[in-house]
């Protein structure tokens, strides 16, 4: 029922006869359902990784792009359709992690109950822009300001509950983070600088690639990114 993996990562800091090893373990159902996902699409898993350290090479990548300081401390907020995921970077590696339900199926759902469309109308609406010109001030907005509610609250209960005070930075992920004036809201809802997730800021993009479209979608991206930065035997 369960897929294991270790790694021996050092001796052990206080007991150099020990050494320090890496469990990670998922049940298998979730794997099988991403293997046969790739089966239908004619590809075969050679690895399957683990979702926060994909995000840890994304990171690692961005920080050293923008040359930044690795011994900050950076929060990732990824918030999806239905899951907003904080997960805290101290010298580039998770110390945090916690997952709670929100996210933008909650404004899918609203402009479907204010409109009258089916979900997939309102989904594609949304995507698209083609909604009405009260959408923004009174579905769009309200939407804004509860999500930047949400993720204050989200860091308020990290600062509680470990031993570090403040973060130098978050980073806003999922699919979420490409609304616009997002970052300027949580920002000044969390008094800490944010900054929208793009790991491909600095890569050379391909002639086939539209690179508006790649902008818009990279915050969402993150996962996927770090899994392609992986190296493996």
């Amino acid at each position: 029922e369960i897929n294991m993996d270790f790694e021996v990562m050092n001796p052990t800091a206080d007991d150099p006869s020990r050494v320090d090893v890496m469990l990670a373990a998922s049940r298998s159902d979730n794997v099988d359902v991403r293997v046969a996902a790739l089966e239908i699409a004619g590809l075969t898993a050679e690895v399957v990784d683990v979702e926060a350290f994909a995000l840890e090479n994304s990171v690692g990548l961005m920080a050293r792009d923008s040359a930044g300081n690795h011994d900050h401390t950076i929060a990732v907020v990824d918030i999806g359709a239905t899951m907003m995921t904080l997960s805290v970077l101290k010298d580039m590696r998770i110390v945090y992690t916690r997952e709670q339900a929100f996210g933008g199926k909650q404004l899918t759902q609203e402009i479907q109950r204010r409109y009258g469309l089916s979900y997939e109308e309102a989904d594609f609406a949304k995507r698209q822009g083609e909604l009405p010109d009260n959408y923004e001030p009174e579905v769009l907005e309200p939407f804004k300001k509860s999500m930047a509610q949400e993720v204050n609250r989200t860091m308020q209960f990290f600062y509680s509950s470990s031993q570090i005070a403040s973060v130098d930075t978050i980073l806003l992920a999922g699919g979420c983070a490409s609304i616009s004036g997002i970052e300027t809201l949580v920002e000044e809802r969390c008094g800490t600088k944010v900054i929208g997730a793009n790991p491909f800021a600095n890569m050379a993009l391909s002639s086939r690639i539209k690179a508006d479209a790649l902008s818009n979608d990279s915050p969402a991206m993150m996962i996927a990114c770090g899994l392609a930065l992986r190296s493996f035997d």
